[in-house]
């Protein structure tokens, strides 16, 4: 597999995201067996999405061309470390190996820093900067109750 070439057009959609305007400079690929089956470069602005990041996008894009929404034979590289986000989703997505670029100081020195994420997600829920309340869980559990005796369901 040719690392240098899939990191490169990771790359170069991150230079064609940031120059037509779509969004941040950003880019991925998605890569099984050798050839790109997701693409995404970033398009939070454009789309008024604050999920559309060039990882998820990207994932989105290989799992509709696969029909299948785990993506353990492939391998994604990125333009940048990816974000808390966009890690969970590579993890979600059960993608293996990752390669990327810049690194996340590279992008906090332009303005993206996700490093109060990073800070914030080891700590207790009642110690957030996000005020997070538990309510209803009464009402909510008895369907994860459902779920668990479920025998036809889908695993993921």
């Amino acid at each position: 597999m040719n690392h240098e070439q899939h990191m490169r057009e990771a790359i170069q959609l991150s230079q064609d995201g940031l120059r037509s305007g779509r969004g941040g400079p950003f880019g991925c690929v998605v890569v099984r067996g050798g050839q790109v089956v997701g693409r995404g470069s970033n398009q939070v602005t454009s789309t008024f999405d604050p999920t559309a990041h060039a990882e998820v996008v990207a994932i989105r894009d290989a799992c509709k061309a696969l029909g299948t929404f785990q993506l353990d034979d492939c391998v994604l590289y990125a333009s940048c470390e990816p974000c808390p986000m966009c890690l969970s989703a590579i993890y979600w997505a059960r993608i293996p190996e990752v390669y990327f670029g810049n690194t996340r100081q590279d992008a906090a020195s332009i303005g993206f820093d996700d490093d109060l994420i990073y800070r914030e997600i080891p700590l207790p829920v009642d110690k957030r900067r996000v005020a997070m309340k538990s309510l209803l869980h009464a009402e909510a559990l008895p369907v994860f109750k459902e779920w668990a005796e479920k025998t036809d369901k889908t695993r993921y």
